[in-house]
């Protein structure tokens, strides 16, 4: 088992090692940065490690714990997904800081360029779904803050082209994953994946906000798979071949921490009425009261070795949704979740500004900082690109 695109993201690194742990303040120290700082710090670190052609994160920083990644094609799905959230988050953060027009301006070609010859990396491995979707919501982003008709139509086209790529590795069962443990068929034979489906309809979603068609069909499959994988307690499992085991410890609601918000958030965009603000609070109370559960998988080299099965790179996608759901309720409930996420997120930021949560070749303080910029703006209380 293995997640985000992390196995793949998840926004899926530089000078680090894996005692980086030492560089970060431990959980519910002192606080000595505003959520301003730490955003002004966090993309300061990001456009230091923005690479020449304009991506970000790299196949450096190789060892012997490597996740299973067949070259190149793995890589490809890394770099354009780590991009794709790094630019996100630049997006919504410094959109329209003048020092950082030349970064965004960089990513965005590195996408129009590459993104059309992603993907999958083999049969069984289809990293490349993970940068489909986060492509999709890069791109929405500059579509909302774009002015001119044709650079419109020409955003526009490239996400069609994203959602007509989703739907070619659309898994039999409805939704996504990304391996093919079973016949490596064309279209991928693959048990759906509860979060990657999440992933898929929230970033389908925002492709349909800025008026790219998106298949009813292929929407209506993923939120079925979704609903199937759904428990009563409002945890989710893993993924559908684990449905004859739902009490496995990864499916249980301190295993599901980091994809509950995920799905739920997926579920209400689309319409399911049963995702209501009590079933947020509920989940969100979950997150923030047994944060331990992820955190003691934060940063350990091997994916699942921690209790309840949960891997390092859980951790800043599971608040990166959490954050969503918070600012989907109404508006006098969203302080106090603003302010617990906050405190856990602020004193892990490291010395240099970047956050990571799982050590992955040259990806993971790109992808963590990027989710983690994200989750704080959202704490700030305005997400929304004016």
């Amino acid at each position: 088992m293995k997640s985000i695109w992390i196995i793949a993201l998840p926004a899926l690194l530089g000078s680090l090692s894996l005692d980086g742990a030492d560089q970060a303040n431990p959980p519910g120290a002192g606080q000595t940065k505003s959520i301003a700082e730490a955003i002004d710090a966090g993309c300061a670190f990001l456009m230091e490690r923005q690479n020449s052609d304009g991506s970000w994160g790299s196949a450096h920083q190789t060892k012997g714990l490597n996740i299973f990644a067949p070259v190149p094609g793995s890589h490809r799905a890394f770099r354009l997904a780590v991009t794709a959230l790094s630019l996100s988050a630049l997006l919504e953060t410094k959109g329209k800081d003048p020092n950082y027009r030349k970064v965004i301006a960089r990513g965005k070609e590195h996408l129009f360029e590459k993104l059309p010859q992603l993907r999958r990396a083999t049969p069984m491995a289809l990293y490349n779904v993970w940068a489909h979707s986060y492509a999709l919501q890069a791109l929405h982003r500059f579509e909302r803050m774009e002015t001119d008709p044709k650079e419109m139509d020409r955003i526009r086209k490239l996400m069609t082209h994203q959602v007509d790529m989703l739907g070619k590795y659309e898994s039999i069962d409805g939704g996504w994953g990304y391996y093919d443990f079973r016949a490596q068929t064309k279209q991928p034979s693959g048990s759906s994946i509860s979060f990657v489906n999440a992933t898929g309809l929230v970033a389908l979603k925002e492709a349909e906000q800025s008026g790219v068609k998106v298949p009813s069909k292929m929407i209506n499959r993923a939120l079925e798979a979704i609903k199937r994988q759904r428990l009563p307690d409002h945890s989710f499992l893993y993924g559908e071949y684990l449905k004859y085991r739902p009490r496995r410890g990864i499916n249980r609601p301190a295993g599901s921490l980091g994809r509950s918000h995920a799905c739920n958030y997926a579920l209400q965009l689309w319409g399911d009425e049963s995702v209501t603000p009590e079933v947020h609070k509920l989940c969100l109370d979950r997150l923030i009261k047994r944060n331990g559960w992820l955190d003691m998988g934060r940063k350990r080299p091997i994916p699942h070795e921690s209790w309840f099965a949960v891997a390092g790179y859980f951790f800043y996608y599971g608040h990166l949704y959490a954050s969503f759901c918070i600012e989907s309720l109404p508006e006098r409930e969203r302080q106090k979740f603003q302010q617990e996420l906050s405190d856990i997120l602020l004193p892990l930021q490291e010395k240099d500004g970047s956050w990571w949560d799982y050590p992955l070749y040259d990806y993971h303080q790109q992808y963590g900082t990027a989710m983690a910029l994200m989750s704080l703006k959202r704490c700030q209380g305005s997400s929304t690109l004016n």
